[in-house]
């Protein structure tokens, strides 16, 4: 088959990561795969996914990825594929309206990447996500709780399933640690610098512990200058690093101490599962997106309690049986989401909607 993924951008985020790993697996199930950039900005994914030699295109450098001219841009790219699978809202839109125009043979699938959206609640918005999704062939969840909402915005339809996302275990996987003496830590948190994330809340926690609990946090975006704000407010300067948009997230996760997700939702995150296969105890937001995965594996705090999240972090670090004990069960866990998992119910969905 000849697969077309299309995404906004291969800028930061689970669904950009995502291509990374899971585009060269469908390839290597047969397949002739390609990617489309709205936006086709070279960034460090744009690079790890161009050296595993799956073409990318793009429709422009930069630009607003709702400019509706990129209807008209799609179009061209849409001859002879079998399938086209799109990610985030502006791809998810434009697509299905190209295909009206292009008259194109190929079958629609599209990935929802989160349990809500700002779109949701809006009278409006939800008619139009009705005719969008109705264009869709399958609809992928990435979660259970992602399908429930989903369904409960736009009714129960036949098309939406979930597959669940998943990740290279092996690249992540590191023996559990013996933090017995051990006299600093190291807390780190993997997520960009947008809304949906809440560094605000670790950050005030990391406040409320000793001088040797020490914060990275990789990623970036618009809410980096709110973020030094508070770092700066805090007094946190020397005990907090931005280690900015990383591709070494094995390694900094391995010189981790304790891994957290602080959020206000998610989908299925990426980055929880890499901490979790990392050999670290994993700290979350009990939020939907999260609860799912980390309940009776790791530790789930009330979204936005930074003294429930200090406690947290305090207990593992000062109880090395309990720290052993979660980083197993958080490893074991991880073990279920690999990526391999994922690409073959890809596939298999695929393959079973061929004409």
């Amino acid at each position: 088959m000849r697969i077309l993924h299309v995404i906004t951008s291969l800028r930061t985020g689970g669904a950009e990561h995502l291509m990374v790993d899971l585009l060269p697996r469908l390839r290597d199930l047969g397949n002739e795969v390609e990617l489309l950039l709205f936006d086709g900005t070279r960034t460090p994914f744009y690079e790890q996914l161009e050296a595993t030699g799956i073409p990318i295109h793009q429709l422009t450098m930069g630009g607003n990825v709702y400019n509706p001219l990129n209807i008209f841009r799609l179009m061209r790219y849409m001859r002879g594929v079998d399938i086209i699978h799109t990610h985030n809202t502006a791809c998810q839109l434009f697509v299905p309206m190209a295909k009206m125009l292009n008259f194109g043979k190929a079958k629609l699938f599209t990935t929802e990447h989160n349990t809500t959206n700002r779109r949701r609640g809006n009278k409006v918005l939800r008619l139009l996500d009705k005719w969008m999704y109705n264009r869709y062939e399958r609809i992928v969840c990435i979660s259970d709780k992602a399908q429930d909402n989903l369904e409960q915005h736009i009714g129960k339809h036949p098309s939406i399933c979930t597959i669940y996302n998943g990740i290279d275990t092996q690249r992540f996987l590191r023996p559990i640690k013996d933090i017995s003496g051990k006299p600093e830590f190291i807390v780190t948190m993997v997520a960009g610098f947008r809304p949906q994330k809440d560094q605000d809340t670790l950050i005030q926690a990391i406040a409320l512990l000793p001088d040797s609990f020490k914060l990275w946090l990789v990623g970036d975006g618009e809410r980096r200058s709110i973020i030094e704000s508070l770092i700066a407010e805090l007094g946190l300067q020397s005990r907090v690093k931005l280690l900015g948009i990383r591709t070494d997230i094995p390694d900094i996760l391995e010189q981790s101490d304790i891994c957290v997700l602080s959020s206000h939702w998610e989908g299925l995150s990426l980055s929880s599962i890499e901490c979790m296969a990392s050999g670290r105890p994993f700290i979350a937001s009990d939020v939907d997106g999260l609860h799912e995965i980390v309940a009776g594996h790791g530790v789930l705090f009330s979204e936005g309690d930074a003294k429930e999240l200090a406690s947290s972090i305090r207990q593992l670090c000062e109880n090395p049986i309990q720290y052993k004990k979660v980083a197993t069960q958080c490893q074991q866990q991880a073990q279920n989401f690999d990526i391999s998992i994922m690409a073959n119910k890809y596939n298999e969905l695929y393959m079973a909607t061929r004409s």
